[in-house]
């Protein structure tokens, strides 16, 4: 399918500066995880680069102004630039913050064919609302994209060729493109000239979407069909809705019911129609596109983020407001406009749907609203020298963020903590450490030395008052030197990890000649 697609570049960048006011003009950089995702143009200038941790971005550029990640001012800032791709064309699908997709057939006969509409939509939008942008045209949302960047209008029938001179960077995944580079698979053209079923066997189900994506083929390979009727959800509320607030709960449990609609017929949403009714009887449509499952919680993201754009009522740089009701909103309905099978997915702990989860959702939220949000709480993982500091627990319904980066939430390239234990991960690990005493062979203490020189092999461990236990095998030390550089925060230690002759498997720390158990293996 011929699609249009209008890209904003620097789109966090000028989210920030329309939302918050910071200039896009001097250096600015967005961070996520203390790591660059965007910046401005004066800021490429003075070296900063997306990927460069937030000391090395400063460091490039001293007066860089930093900007937190907030996915939902940029959606919120975007949508005055949706509405004004609205009045002109019919059918917008947000595919992120910064980025608008259409069927290009309709605006291309409208306008005057092609290159007209593009000309005409990036017109239209900088005078509603004061924000540059380009438009790339090309058989499919992928290509189209990568087109947007130049603003160039791919004739039909040559997608294949317009992708093939690109590097395999443009593909977005860094783990995947590093491989074919050091395989000497360096455009898309040589991506794509490989046998399906071989890059099929040695990539995986995401290499082989990404060799379609490199041959110029739809970026969707699942067949999307239509969901039957009754799968729409619809909540109508006596008083209408006019804050924020109000209209983001009420939007999170209609987000968690058409999840569990489409959970209990065996499909997942790709495709999220958000309709809104106000009390002046004002009809709000809008479409959100996503290239995966959308999970409850992204569901209400999107519902949250799209309400927020509505009744913030948010301004463009020349002032343009979005379409803001003129009323409270008294009906909001959620259509799944397109679904895909839900083959694949990972069960949960007490099944995908059904009174069994239900159950374990009302029972654990109950036990919140009984003993406190935090009474309730999941384990997240993350990086860390030490078990003990790779896993966060979140409150039940929280966000599962990490508290560091890496581990299981470590992007693709990223290098592993220095310093961190081999696997396999410990089973058990103790809050409080225990205390314990290691002797070798003639009954002496064992002490490692700052040189982490071992006096002797250890040989026998009592952990507290307990009977010492023959040590049958041990490996290590694996040494952390922490926070050397603040002294009142500064730990130095080595960890061993043993096996003993009652079959127990423990991970033992010294930190100032004092041997502790940290945590126990199963």
């Amino acid at each position: 399918m011929r699609t249009l697609l209008l890209w904003c570049p620097d789109w966090p960048v000028l989210a920030a500066e329309i939302v918050d006011g910071v200039p896009a003009t001097g250096p600015v950089a967005v961070l996520h995880a203390n790591r660059v995702v965007a910046c401005s143009e004066r800021a490429r200038a003075e070296g900063v680069r997306r990927g460069l941790r937030k000391r090395e971005a400063q460091g490039r550029c001293p007066q860089l102004t930093v900007v937190e990640y907030d996915p939902g001012r940029e959606a919120r800032a975007f949508e005055p630039v949706v509405a004004a791709v609205e009045e002109l064309v019919a059918g917008v699908e947000v595919v992120r913050p910064g980025a608008c997709a259409v069927a290009a057939r309709g605006p291309s006969r409208y306008l005057g064919g092609e290159e007209a509409a593009a000309e005409r939509i990036v017109e239209h939008v900088a005078l509603t609302c004061a924000v540059e942008s380009q438009v790339g045209i090309a058989d499919g949302v992928f290509a189209a994209g990568l087109a947007a960047r130049s603003g160039r209008v791919v004739p039909p029938g040559g997608t294949p060729g317009f992708l093939a001179d690109l590097p395999v960077e443009a593909l977005g995944r860094p783990a995947l493109a590093d491989l074919l580079r050091r395989l000497g698979v360096r455009t898309l053209g040589d991506f794509a000239a490989l046998p399906a079923g071989d890059v099929l066997a040695r990539f995986g189900f995401d290499g082989a979407l990404a060799h379609r994506l490199a041959a110029g083929r739809d970026h969707r390979p699942l067949a999307v069909r239509q969901p039957p009727a009754d799968l729409a959800v619809t909540a109508d509320h006596d008083e209408p809705l006019d804050r924020v607030d109000a209209a983001a709960f009420a939007a999170r449990a209609l987000a968690e019911q058409l999840h569990d609609r489409l959970a209990a017929h065996g499909l997942a949403c790709t495709r999220l129609g958000i309709e809104a009714v106000t009390a002046h009887g004002q009809e709000l449509h809008r479409v959100w596109r996503h290239d995966g499952l959308l999970t409850a919680a992204a569901i209400a993201d999107r519902v949250r983020w799209q309400l927020d754009g509505w009744l913030s009522g948010s301004t463009g740089r020349a002032g343009a407001r979005a379409a803001r009701p003129t009323a409270g909103i008294i009906r909001l309905r959620l259509v799944p406009d397109g679904v895909i099978a839900q083959a694949g997915l990972q069960p949960g702990l007490w099944g995908e749907a059904g009174e069994e989860r239900e159950r374990a959702y009302r029972a654990l939220s109950r036990v919140q609203g009984i003993l406190g949000p935090e009474a309730v709480v999941t384990a997240v993982l993350g990086g860390g020298r030490s078990p003990a500091d790779q896993v966060r627990l979140v409150p039940w319904g929280d966000e599962r963020l990490p508290a560091r980066p890496g581990g299981a939430a470590a992007r693709p390239g990223e290098p592993p903590w220095p310093g961190r234990l081999p696997p396999p991960a410990p089973a058990v690990v103790l809050p409080d450490p225990l205390a314990a005493t290691v002797h070798d062979a003639a009954g002496e203490p064992v002490v490692v030395s700052a040189r982490l020189q071992l006096s002797a092999a250890p040989a026998r461990l009592a952990v507290g008052t307990a009977r010492p236990v023959e040590i049958v095998g041990w490996a290590g030390p694996w040494p952390v030197d922490e926070r050397w550089w603040a002294p009142a925060e500064a730990r130095r230690r080595a960890r061993f990890q043993v096996c003993l002759a009652d079959g127990a498997a423990l991970l033992l720390a010294v930190e100032a000649g004092q041997w502790l158990v940290e945590a126990i293996y199963d």
